[in-house]
């Protein structure tokens, strides 16, 4: 039955006049103050905020070491050269995730291997991981999808059992917690991002945390042209002389942009607690609307919320997804799709020969997959408007 509510997308009055975007940073006047102190200090990059950034993030979550690098990206490659995959080698990875995460595993030389995903959490299956390993599999990456820990202690045991590494694609869950335990002390390498939409930014930048001093120290190498020190070591030791050692890239990234992801960290115990709240009247408001179904949180789980995702039940509505994400963007409300499946992508069937079926989880997820808008900066209002819209569109195209 249809709506009587006339939709913006056929010429009716939106929810919102002004967009409301999936996710941006917050950013105040400590924040600033702190970048401004270190645009006038002596150090603008490999100085001493990169390292007081680093301990405060392992800190937080329990680490021993990390390495701040330019992006999560970075992060990623550096975790796959500090594990030594190279040509032949297979590493396991969810296609349900961004691109960078199977990239990172091509960028040396390795080859990504698809397993499926959950279809209510849509997190990487044990068992479809274990279905995958071949003597040629290195290591696994466990993608925490949206902000939810993966199923750490059975992926630890299949790692333990065929001696493979396992490493944490965090980069949608710091501060993210699995069985009391943060995220961050699960894996033996794991991966943040710091990109504006994420919980901290740094502008662009990751971090890769991990107790083994031997990984951290090759990814500090990598992160440098591969050289054994960097400009601020050499000028507190009175020496010019530097040495590679191994073949790596620049990867460094900036004291200013530390400061702002030093000061940013200290307010994220509060920014998670809201992204929660948004998300618990998102859970309210999707009970009521069979056609919106949000994804299972599994228990003894802290979820970070880096996304709300549901799936669209095309069973319910007169309309497939294309058509709501369409109609409620044009209510002003600034939805996404997150991800369509790496092996979809034109590179990656061009190259290795990948077609539609191979994953049914991931892909019959990927037609129903919708984000909706949460950051910390959104206030009641901004999610009353979001309610709003759902409601309006959804009940609108119900069958």
């Amino acid at each position: 039955m249809q709506h009587s509510e006339r939709l913006a997308i056929d010429g009716g009055s939106p929810v919102r006049e002004i967009p409301l975007s999936s996710g941006q940073q917050e950013v105040d006047d400590d924040d600033i103050n702190a970048v401004t102190a270190i645009l006038r200090s002596v150090w603008l990059t490999t100085g001493p905020c990169i390292e007081a950034f680093e301990e405060a993030v392992t800190q937080y979550v329990g680490a021993r070491h990390g390495v701040a690098v330019s992006s999560g990206t970075a992060a990623l490659h550096a975790a796959m050269h500090a594990l030594a995959i190279g040509p032949g080698d297979e590493v396991i990875v969810p296609p349900l995730t961004f691109v960078a995460t199977a990239n990172a595993v091509l960028f040396q030389g390795g080859r990504p291997v698809f397993a499926d995903v959950d279809p209510d959490t849509l997190l990487l299956q044990p068992a479809q991981v274990e279905a995958r390993i071949t003597p040629r599999t290195k290591a696994v990456i466990a993608v925490d999808y949206a902000g939810q820990p993966c199923e750490y202690d059975a992926l630890r045991k299949i790692c333990d059992r065929h001696d493979l590494a396992l490493v944490a694609d965090a980069c949608h869950a710091l501060g993210a917690q699995y069985k009391g335990r943060r995220v961050g002390t699960l894996a033996d390498l794991t991966v943040f991002s710091f990109h504006p939409v994420k919980h901290i930014t740094t502008g662009e930048g990751g971090m890769i945390v991990t107790r083994r001093a031997d990984l951290a120290a090759t990814m500090r190498q990598f992160r440098n042209h591969g050289i054994t020190t960097d400009h601020r070591q050499r000028a507190e030791r009175g020496t010019w002389q530097y040495e590679m050692v191994t073949l790596g890239y620049n990867y460094r990234i900036t004291d200013f942009q530390c400061a702002l992801g030093k000061s940013q960290l200290q307010k994220l115990p509060q920014w998670l607690a809201r992204r929660q709240k948004i998300a618990s009247l998102y859970d309210e408001s999707c009970a009521r609307l069979p056609a919106v179904k949000p994804l299972r949180v599994l228990g003894n789980r802290s979820h970070a919320y880096h996304l709300y995702v549901v799936q669209v039940d095309a069973n319910y509505l007169r309309a497939g997804r294309a058509t709501i994400f369409s109609a409620l963007r044009a209510e002003g409300i600034g939805v996404n799709v997150h991800y369509m499946p790496v092996h979809l992508h034109p590179y990656y069937q061009q190259r290795f020969g990948y077609r539609s079926g191979e994953y049914p989880v991931a892909e019959e997820a990927y037609t129903r997959l919708l984000s909706l808008p949460i950051s910390q900066g959104m206030s009641t209002h901004d999610t009353e408007d979001v309610v709003r819209a759902i409601h309006k569109v959804v009940k609108h195209y119900a069958v």
